[in-house]
């Protein structure tokens, strides 16, 4: 069994809540493979023939997701969307108020507040600027992957993250 997700904090985030479950996907055949982006879907696809596939995405990305699978003859019935993406599936799973804390956690409040208060920036959402945050620096999208998933009450996992581990049991 082969999980193809776009990136690492996709990665991070199913083994961190799989840890969280109780399993070890290893031991369980499972491999969780980041493809660096969405486009290497289709090449993934091939080099994983014959395995048993499941995925996530990003909703926007769905209709570029299904095209590769056709072309690699692969069911899509495994695969499921983030929507719009893992990085807003969390901040509604956590809440600002639970991103927030996770940050100040890592003792990075300080950039946040930097962040948002930049011009470009005074319009928009709290949730628009947690996500940007997230996303602004190399590696952070995987570290806090790990660290939201962590702090998320387990009833409140975002339904992508817990489907794609349904899908995946032996």
């Amino acid at each position: 069994m082969v999980v193809l997700v776009e990136g690492e904090s996709d990665r991070a985030a199913l083994l961190t809540l799989a840890g969280r479950l109780g399993r070890d996907l290893a031991a369980e055949g499972v491999e969780v493979v980041a493809m660096n982006g969405i486009t290497n879907t289709f090449t993934y696809a091939q080099r994983y023939a014959g395995a048993r596939l499941a995925g996530l995405y990003d909703a926007a990305e769905e209709r570029y997701l299904r095209q590769a699978l056709d072309r690699a003859g692969v069911a899509a019935d495994g695969f499921f969307g983030c929507v719009p993406d893992l990085e807003y599936e969390f901040i509604r799973a956590l809440g600002v108020a639970g991103v927030e804390a996770v940050i100040e956690a890592e003792g990075e409040t300080r950039s946040l507040q930097l962040l948002a208060g930049m011009p470009a920036q005074q319009d928009w959402t709290r949730e628009k600027v947690l996500h940007r945050f997230l996303g602004v620096r190399a590696g952070r999208k995987a570290r806090y992957a790990r660290l939201l998933v962590e702090a998320m009450d387990l009833a409140a996992v975002p339904r992508p993250l817990t489907d794609v581990l349904a899908f995946v049991r032996p």
